[in-house]
């Protein structure tokens, strides 16, 4: 079994998460403070040891590993042509929105999102279209009628995150079905990043639906993306895949690439195909850790910051802690002046919130939570 708890120093080595601000107690951007699974560093050495750098493709038994993958988790038979190897997953949110959209068009999402979800439209001058999410019997859910006000004919693309980015929340089979029937009647691509998906705390209770598992008349408008890289704690590595079952859809997506993102180094490939090979023991154990962090940081957020919210986590390292009810103006500017490193919600479209990182060892995160607590109270 994995030891979480054994601390690993990572100043200086070129850590965005830890060397951005020297000063301050990271719990933002969202990578873990854990070594990855050891038979992915393993396969990295053997790589290494090759000692041949040059240019790479995927391999066959990275293809195949994929197609297992697809299989077993997502219960999707993909061929090897609807698979598209991307080298990281921003990269491919804008590809797509160069992909399906022109000046004038716009980019629709619910809000608060993952901050470059915000942004894509700019790489193609679309202009962006957001909506709140709603809070609906305890759960945080679209709102389907703000999102038929705010829908237009310039509409071309829904972006999805799901498992959601910064609130945990893993959308029903419902709610997925009924937003593919909004996209059909709109005529909008469904762009799903699934990259949380094998990070769902009690995949029992909140079962992942992707959008591969829609009937085919709605899947055949989707781009499915999917990436190694969170759960493994490899996204420094660079590698993700969208799956794309249409083929026109797929020739567009790939066309507007030009020669505008990266070569996809060898490394990557290996160290996926060890992730999605070998890794599920570890992956186990570190759903296991997770979910006694999320307790720790759940109730210490409802019992001790009073006027603080804090939605029930499904899934991901991340908490979304509203802070709108607290008699402070600008929670993050107290946060970091007591020494701690969060997410400012504003960036996420969402002010007067923040994300925690609670993807570290339990002692650590302990510490930071009564700092956290202290700050705010």
């Amino acid at each position: 079994m994995m030891n979480f708890d054994t601390p690993i120093d990572r100043r200086g080595t070129g850590s965005l998460k830890w060397d951005r601000r020297v000063d301050l107690d990271p719990y933002w951007v969202a990578d873990m403070d854990f070594t990855s699974p050891p038979e992915v560093i393993s396969a990295i050495r053997e790589r290494v040891d090759h000692g041949v750098f040059g240019y790479a493709v995927p391999h066959p038994s990275l293809v195949e590993t994929l197609q297992g993958y697809l299989q077993d988790r997502i219960s999707y038979s993909a061929t090897e042509e609807q698979i598209v190897h991307l080298g990281g997953l921003v990269p491919a949110l804008s590809l797509a929105a160069r992909a399906f959209g022109k000046p004038g068009d716009a980019v629709l999402t619910c809000t608060p999102i993952y901050p470059p979800f915000l942004g894509i439209h700019d790489d193609a001058s679309m202009e962006l279209q957001t909506v709140d999410h709603a809070k609906v019997d305890g759960h945080w859910t679209f709102d389907w009628e703000a999102l038929e006000a705010k829908v237009t004919p310039q509409t071309k693309i829904f972006v999805l995150s799901n498992p959601q980015n910064p609130m945990g929340r893993v959308f029903t089979k419902e709610e997925i079905l009924q937003l593919a029937t909004f996209c059909e009647k709109h005529e909008l691509i469904l762009l799903s990043d699934e990259i949380h998906c094998d990070l769902i705390l009690d995949e029992k209770k909140t079962p992942h639906f992707s959008a591969l598992n829609l009937p085919e008349p709605l899947r055949d408008t989707t781009i499915t993306l999917l990436a190694p890289s969170k759960t493994y704690n490899i996204a420094g590595l660079g590698y993700a895949f969208a799956v794309i079952p249409n083929d026109s859809i797929r020739r567009r997506f790939t066309a507007a690439r030009g020669h505008t993102l990266p070569e996809i180094n060898c490394i990557a490939y290996h160290a996926a195909e060890a992730a999605y090979k070998h890794g599920e023991p570890w992956r186990q154990d570190l759903l296991a850790y997770l979910r006694t962090n999320c307790d720790l940081l759940t109730s210490t957020i409802r019992e001790k910051i009073p006027g603080a919210t804090i939605p029930e986590i499904e899934a991901t390292y991340l908490a979304w802690i509203d802070c709108k009810d607290l008699p402070i103006e600008n929670p993050i500017q107290v946060i970091e002046k007591a020494g701690l490193f969060l997410s400012d919600g504003a960036y996420f479209g969402h002010g007067r919130c923040v994300r925690m990182n609670f993807g570290t060892q339990t002692e650590r995160l302990k510490s930071a939570l009564e700092t956290l607590v202290n700050s705010l109270r």
